[in-house]
């Protein structure tokens, strides 16, 4: 008798198992910091995880060229190996908002959006000048404080947001910003307190942090100038 061939399903996929901070667990640390951030660590036998966030992050949001929210890591590594890091399968969940989830912004392809909402915004003026000679010092003020704001948000998306890289005991040690997109029909007004999810795959976890803002009711950072 011939065996008939069983059609192949594919195996399923597992997901990764979650490493989440919670506040008086083992490796896990909270700090208000002079700078201005809530500083959340997690550390591991081979590393640890350093998220800050902005105290004034929510008010901040909207002044911005672009409206993003921004948190700030730190991943130092002290394994035996290499340990791949990449900042861009990384999400953040607005949990008051729909649990609505943003995967972290392409620092070049939001420079480039960036870039053409200026100069889209450079040939509006134009155009309204043209129509309207009598606001062109208004306008032209305008668009040169926008254009100064643009180019130290790009310099900003260069030097200061989080790069992809391994580590390795030649490297043990990487920084940097990473931004979510703000700008959703999802996303109305800030709620208080406002809780946050941020997920950071990492080797073969899944590392969440979840915090509000503020921490506390009423929580308040003296900043030092």
């Amino acid at each position: 008798m011939l065996l008939q061939a069983m059609p192949a399903f594919p195996k399923k996929e597992h997901p990764a198992p979650t490493l989440r901070w919670a506040e008086g667990q083992p490796g896990c640390t909270f700090s208000r910091d002079k700078d201005g951030k809530y500083r959340y660590a997690l550390w591991t036998a081979d590393y640890g995880v350093i998220l800050a966030v902005d105290s004034q992050e929510l008010q901040l949001v909207h002044k911005r060229v672009e409206p993003f929210f921004s948190v700030h890591l730190t991943v130092r590594y002290r394994g035996p190996a290499t340990l791949a890091v990449n900042p861009q399968i990384a999400t953040l969940e607005f949990v008051k908002h729909f649990k609505l989830v943003q995967p972290a912004l392409d620092p070049e392809t939001f420079a480039n959006q960036t870039q053409n909402d200026a100069d889209e915004i450079e040939h509006q003026t134009q155009r309204e000048i043209e129509k309207h000679p009598e606001r062109r010092e208004d306008r032209e003020k305008f668009v040169e404080t926008y254009q100064k704001e643009t180019a130290e948000f790009l310099e900003f998306l260069t030097q200061h947001t989080f790069p992809p890289v391994e580590l390795d005991r030649s490297r043990t040690e990487v920084s940097g910003w990473i931004l979510f997109n703000a700008k959703n029909k999802w996303l109305g007004d800030w709620k208080r307190p406002e809780e946050f999810v941020l997920r950071f795959p990492l080797g073969d976890r899944v590392l969440e942090f979840p915090f509000m803002l503020p921490p506390q009711q009423g929580d308040l950072i003296l900043r030092e100038r």
